[in-house]
């Protein structure tokens, strides 16, 4: 059990903050060499044990309850409670392995007044696919909800690469938004007024389309030579649905997005605060990096960002052995060698401090 003030929830791969060595920065530049803008984590680091320790009695832990009984919100919903964690068994919402997540299942909910955070995954992902994020925040005194975006999963790929994806994935958001405001059991204990959102991947560009942006699919057109899917229906004249906006984001952490509809132009209506990660590598979905550094580099304003010496998958979280010798593509790390869980110390550390920054923090 992780003995730093209260920090039981987490994936079987990680260590306790206490234990961590800072090995990654931020930078507002994107050359590989370091700068004089480079920041190290070192203090983000001391901030987020500072915040944990802040929070109350040191027996604190992610408590998890699973929605299941309806196909357009499948997934989970965390938030703090006042017990020690087990393995959660995910039952009819299993992702075909074991991610080991460990949560207090069900347990009461201990606060009131929490920032609420809404996760979006990445194409063809589920919703723990960062887990081991929404246990650290959610252990940090927030309440988090991610669902499997419906046509767009491990195992439902009937929308993945329509254009209907880009209306069904902001639609899902605004679903899960509304559900947990209005219709969870433990509604009272969130703060409507304190809502982010976390997105990776695709889930990312779906975390900027819900921030106003509208998407430039002449681009894609121009550029796409497929001839089936989303590529196909835009040759064909097809309509590419209209940008569902949701007022309720007040802040975001963006994470290694889609690039291909982002533009300078488009991007210059967001005026929400955000943070953004990229990998400097790239990968599935991201290409090799340079259209990341594209979207960064046409960002508004000064937003936080943050380039990490490492492929897309990097930002998933670290992988059980089970499910490394399962779907050892997401498990392998570009360069060989990257220490993924040491990553996401520092990852997890910079994104509660972010939400905290912006959000404020609850009631325990």
């Amino acid at each position: 059990m992780a003995a730093l003030c209260g920090i039981f929830c987490r994936s079987a791969t990680m260590s306790t903050l206490s234990e961590s060595k800072p090995q990654f920065g931020y930078r507002s530049s994107f050359n590989s060499g370091a700068r004089s803008g480079e920041l190290p984590l070192r203090s983000t680091l001391r901030a987020f044990a500072v915040i944990l320790c802040c929070l109350g009695s040191p027996v604190q832990a992610a408590g998890i309850q699973l929605l299941e009984s309806d196909p357009a919100l499948s997934g989970a919903i965390w938030y703090p409670c006042a017990a020690e964690p087990t393995h959660v068994a995910l039952g009819s919402l299993s992702a075909g392995a074991d991610f080991d997540l460990k949560c207090a299942k069900d347990c009461p909910v201990t606060g009131a007044k929490f920032p609420l955070i809404i996760f979006s995954h990445g194409r063809g992902g589920w919703f723990g696919a960062n887990h081991d994020t929404a246990e650290v925040l959610a252990d940090a005194g927030f309440v988090v909800a991610a669902i499997n975006h419906p046509g767009d999963t491990f195992s439902d790929s009937s929308r993945r690469d329509t254009l209907s994806v880009w209306g069904s994935r902001p639609a899902d958001i605004v679903r899960l938004l509304d559900f947990v405001l209005n219709d969870w059991k433990d509604k009272a204990v969130i703060d409507p007024a304190k809502v982010g959102f976390f997105g990776f991947s695709l889930g990312g560009a779906t975390g900027f389309v819900l921030m106003g942006t509208k998407p430039d699919f002449a681009r894609v057109a121009s550029v796409c030579k497929e001839t089936i899917g989303a590529c196909a229906q835009l040759h064909n004249g097809e309509t590419p649905p209209d940008p569902l906006r949701d007022a309720r984001i007040r802040t975001a952490v963006i994470v290694d997005p889609a690039p291909g509809v982002l533009t300078r132009e488009n991007l210059a209506v967001v005026k929400v605060p955000f943070q953004l990660w990229r990998s400097q590598f790239g990968g599935p979905g991201v290409g090799d990096g340079s259209g990341t550094a594209r979207v960064a580099e046409g960002l508004p304003g000064k937003p936080e960002i943050h380039v990490v010496p490492a492929g897309h998958f990097a930002f998933l979280a670290p992988c059980s052995a089970e499910l490394a010798a399962a779907v050892s593509r997401i498990c392998t790390d570009i360069p060989a060698g990257f220490d993924r869980a040491a990553f996401h110390r520092e990852f997890n550390g910079a994104v509660v401090q972010f939400f905290r920054e912006q959000l404020g923090g609850g009631e325990r």
